[in-house]
């Protein structure tokens, strides 16, 4: 299940980072393709009205001067009518003609073109009366006069109508520059919305990207580090000293030895009780009741081993004993008291273990009457209790108790010290008020 959920962190993600380069790639395909657009859409549309200037100029420049000429000749009698270039020159001025048609997109050169059209049909008429009159040897001042008033006229009309086409074209040219340097501006513009925009992205990125794209990865880590801190101190829990199970057996069967068949029951009772407690079907968390009739199986076992020097009191207010605490939590506590407490002091000590609860939390604190401890040394134990990692094995019970306390609960739970060297050593459990049926597991 664990696997599963750190797959379905990973690719969260994964996701997440996909989507970050998508929003940072994206504004970036639509400039380009915009722009890529526009520059293309320029670029036809200047070669188009350039060509057609060119197409247009090369006519206007040549035809009126070589069809009067080829005129000429074919009048004075230099050139065979089967020889002229005038149905070549005519010819090509239509294709160009057509060709201007494609080129141009204004109405009013449209209309140009169609009076060019004209004027070519015109010189065709011409041209064919002048062949005509050719036959004829007292037609040559006609000829002459149809290619002074007619032909050269027309060709005139025409050459104006081209040069007209060519002015508003190029001044269709310039409206294009100028269009295009608005298109060229406006790149500029959005190419600089964009820089600025990806520069805010990279900047909100960096400040929101522990938030949105590596607090998964912490969270994970966070979370794998806690099951397996989880499992540690479980696992360390579930080991019960092999001491004190010896130690107890050996006194079980010096009692039986002793004819003390009395204590032998207690005691083989409370073991009992104490084991029952310790592996309770498996479950982590338990009420406040069921951890103290551990500690109690544990206090009547010590208690017969250390009559001479150890006495107990249990007295834990009723109203807390429904509430959730983390299994075998009390008892080590109890044991820290008993071995690096009243065992070192000289005569007898106690052992007392009291309850109350406040408005969102509950205490139960272990007090003895032993040895204490130096402010140095409490110092250091406190110190050892907050470690990341415990190096000093000496407070471990302790420090295996405030951190599944913490792992399960919260950084504001935990075990708090008071010791006065000489004098005794209080421990206060701090811990929410969660009911059992409700805790999280």
């Amino acid at each position: 299940m664990f696997n599963g959920h750190r797959k379905k962190q990973r690719s969260k993600l994964a996701s997440q980072i996909r989507l970050s380069y998508i929003i940072l790639l994206l504004p970036n395909l639509i400039f380009m393709v915009y722009a890529l657009y526009n520059l293309f859409f320029v670029s036809e549309r200047y070669n188009t009205m350039l060509n057609s200037v060119v197409a247009a100029s090369e006519f206007s420049l040549d035809f009126k001067e070589d069809f009067d000429y080829e005129t000429y000749l074919l009048i004075v009698g230099n050139v065979a009518p089967e020889d002229s270039q005038i149905p070549v020159l005519l010819s090509d001025a239509r294709a160009v003609v057509g060709g201007l048609k494609g080129y141009t997109n204004t109405d009013d050169n449209q209309k140009r073109l169609l009076s060019a059209e004209k004027y070519l049909n015109n010189l065709e008429v011409y041209i064919e009366r002048i062949k005509s009159n050719l036959n004829y040897e007292d037609k040559y001042e006609a000829n002459m006069l149809i290619w002074e008033n007619d032909v050269q006229i027309v060709t005139a009309l025409l050459q104006e109508t081209i040069n007209e086409y060519i002015y508003y074209e190029n001044k269709q040219i310039q409206v294009a520059q100028a269009e295009n340097k608005e298109v060229f501006l406006d790149i500029i513009k959005i190419s600089m919305v964009i820089t600025v925009a990806i520069v805010l992205v990279i900047l909100l990125v960096s400040f929101v990207g522990p938030l949105w794209i590596t607090r998964p990865i912490e969270e994970q880590v966070k979370q794998e580090q806690k099951q397996l801190r989880k499992a540690e101190f479980e696992l360390l829990q579930a080991q019960i000293n092999p001491h004190f199970l010896y130690n107890t057996l050996d006194t079980i069967v010096w009692s039986a030895e002793a004819g003390n068949q009395k204590q032998v029951v207690n005691m083989v009772k409370s073991l009992s009780d104490f084991f029952r407690a310790s592996l309770n079907r498996g479950k982590e968390i338990v009420s406040v009741k069921e951890e103290l009739q551990h500690v109690r199986s544990y206090l009547e076992i010590q208690q017969i081993r250390y009559q001479d020097i150890l006495s107990y009191e249990i007295n834990v207010e009723e109203t807390i004993f429904d509430y959730s605490i983390p299994k075998i939590t009390v008892q080590p506590v109890v044991e820290n008291a008993l071995y690096h407490g009243i065992k070192n002091k000289r005569g007898g000590g106690r052992i007392t273990v009291t309850g109350k609860e406040y408005n969102t939390y509950f205490e139960i604190c272990v007090e003895d009457n032993g040895k204490g401890m130096t402010p140095e040394r409490l110092n250091d134990v406190k110190l050892a209790l907050e470690a990341e990692k415990l190096e000093e094995s000496a407070v471990y019970g302790l420090y295996n108790v405030n951190q599944r306390i913490k792992l399960n609960f919260g950084e504001e739970y935990g075990l708090d010290l008071e010791s006065t060297y000489e004098e005794g050593t209080k421990v206060v459990i701090r811990l929410p008020k969660k009911l059992t049926e409700i805790v999280e597991k």
